[in-house]
Parts: structure tokens; sequence; C-alpha cells
């Protein structure tokens, strides 16, 4: 048998800690997962499919080198989101996403963990002025992409979803 080993970053702001998720992160994200707000990545989805894209995120890092990690609070490691980038089979370019958890909305999570991602991924990984796709119904998602400085560029669709909205991010020299 082959081994392997490879490193997901961490990236720390002022009050978050993104980091690959755990399976004791399940809970959490099974119960994100099974909620209405959950539409808008895909949901809903069951407890065991909410366990396949934890894992699913590993292969995904793996074959690709970056991926989505979860967002937790500093205050009390509680997790409340997750952002960073996906780049499915079948996909155009990759993108950059994010998520906060009910409850959390409102108070700048979203644009801190995607801001830090965002350059990270400029940095690190060289994705400089990235897409993300974004529900045509998802106001909160689309004033939070414009306000990262992301304009809107047209309607698109991924393989096996609905049209959405793509928004482009600025290259890292572009005027926010």
């Amino acid at each position: 048998m082959t081994s392997f080993s490879f490193e997901i970053p961490t990236v720390e702001t002022e009050r978050l800690i993104l980091r690959a998720a755990q399976e004791s992160n399940l809970d959490v994200l099974a119960d994100f997962m099974q909620s209405e707000r959950s539409h808008f990545v895909g949901g809903p989805l069951d407890r065991a499919t909410s366990w396949k894209l934890i894992s699913g995120n590993y292969g995904h890092c793996l074959m690709r080198g970056f991926g989505m990690c979860y967002i937790h609070h500093k205050r009390d490691d509680r997790v409340i989101g997750a952002c960073g980038f996906i780049f499915r089979q079948g996909w155009d370019e990759p993108e950059l996403g994010w998520h906060v958890h009910d409850g959390y909305e409102g108070a700048g999570y979203a644009y801190e963990a995607a801001s830090a991602a965002r350059d990270y991924g400029v940095a690190h990984f060289g994705l400089d002025g990235v897409i993300s796709y974004i529900d045509p119904s998802n106001t909160r998602s689309a004033q939070l992409a414009t306000r990262l400085g992301a304009s809107y560029e047209r309607d698109g669709g991924m393989p096996g979803t609905p049209m959405v909205h793509i928004y482009r991010h600025p290259k890292s020299g572009d005027a926010k």
C-alpha cells in the first residue's frame, strides 16, 4: 500500500481560523446541510452525504492542491461556516466560495474569511481574479461579493445545477 501525506493550510485572521475539516465537525456540518439555508450550497443533504462532503474535500485538496476550509471562531473554536476554493470536474475555473451558519451572518465573518482565503489563494496557489458562483436569490452573498470588490460578470451554470450569477474578483494588482 502506498502512503502519502499532504498539508491543508491553516489561515488565521483577527477573529477566525480557517482549517481543514475534522470528522468531529460532522455534527455541525450535518445540521447546516439539513437546514433550508444549505440550498445555496447544494443542500439539503442527509448526514451520510454530509460526511462525503468532508471526505470529498480531502480528495479535492489532494488532487487540486486547494479546497474548502471550515471557519472556526477563535473565541470558542466553534465551526461557524466554510470558505475556500472549489474547482470541480466540469467547471470552467476555480471558485472562491463561502457560507456561514445561522446566527453568524451580519457580523463580518464571511467577509473576513473570504478576504483571508482569497489573499492566501493568490499568494500560495496562484488563484488570482477567481470567480464566485452565486444563486440569484442569495442577495446577501451577492452583496458580500460586491463588498469584496467582485463584480457581476455573467450568468452561467455548473454541471447539474441551476443557472447562477458569476461574479469576478479583482486581480491582486487591481484596485478593490
